[in-house]
This record gives structure tokens, C-alpha cells and sequence, in this order.
């Protein structure tokens, strides 16, 4: 079974910049992306991208955050700019197997000044 890592959260000033990497332990022809929980909320889709690089966002993203995949390094990548407290949340990386999805740790995002 593939194993997820994420890396790259911490705390960012609203407005400011950060991105999320997600390390596979190996290839996969399957979408990946990225979820996000905030404390008291349930988990919510935050972005996906297929094999070939077609992508999805959810609208409260779009236009501030990019996924992007780079198959040759097994990794999946979360650029968030404007980031806003409302970003805060621990994010996970996630690999949809059809059936069920494999989950990373997650790596917490705090928006915050």
C-alpha cells in the first residue's frame, strides 16, 4: 500500500505564501490530492489532479491556490498564496484507490497575525 507524507505547514501572516509537498512511496496512475479539516469541521475537499493533470478546486480556493503533480519524483504539491484565517486547517494529502481513498498525517496550516 502506498504511504503518504506531507511537509511544508506552518504558521503564515493572512496574505502571505506557502506550499504543501506530499511525498508517495511510489507511482501511482491514480488522482491525489489534498483535503483540509478545520477545528470543529468536517474534512472538505480542498483540490485533486489526475494522472494526465486535469484539476479540480474547491471555489473557496480557486484562483489562490495551485496543485500540481510531478510523477517522475512520486510527489503532489500545494501552492497557497493569499492565504486567509480561514485557510487554517491541517491539511492531508490523499491518493483515491476507487474504493477507498490512503490518507497522510496531515501538516497543520495556521493563518494567523
Amino acid at each position: 500500500q502506498v504511504q503518504l507524507m506531507e511537509s511544508g505547514g506552518g504558521l503564515v501572516q493572512p496574505g502571505g505564501s506557502l506550499r504543501l509537498s506530499c511525498a508517495a512511496s511510489k507511482s501511482s496512475t491514480n488522482s491525489r490530492g489534498w483535503y483540509r479539516q478545520a477545528p470543529g469541521k468536517e474534512r472538505e475537499l480542498v483540490a485533486r489532479i489526475t494522472i494526465s493533470g486535469s484539476t479540480y478546486y474547491a471555489d473557496s480556493v480557486k484562483g489562490r491556490f495551485t496543485i500540481s503533480r510531478d510523477n517522475a519524483k512520486n510527489a503532489v504539491y500545494l501552492q497557497m498564496n493569499i492565504l486567509k484565517p480561514d485557510d487554517t486547517a491541517v491539511y492531508y494529502c490523499y491518493e483515491n484507490l476507487g474504493f477507498r481513498a490512503v490518507w497522510g498525517q496531515g501538516t497543520l496550516v495556521t493563518v494567523s497575525s
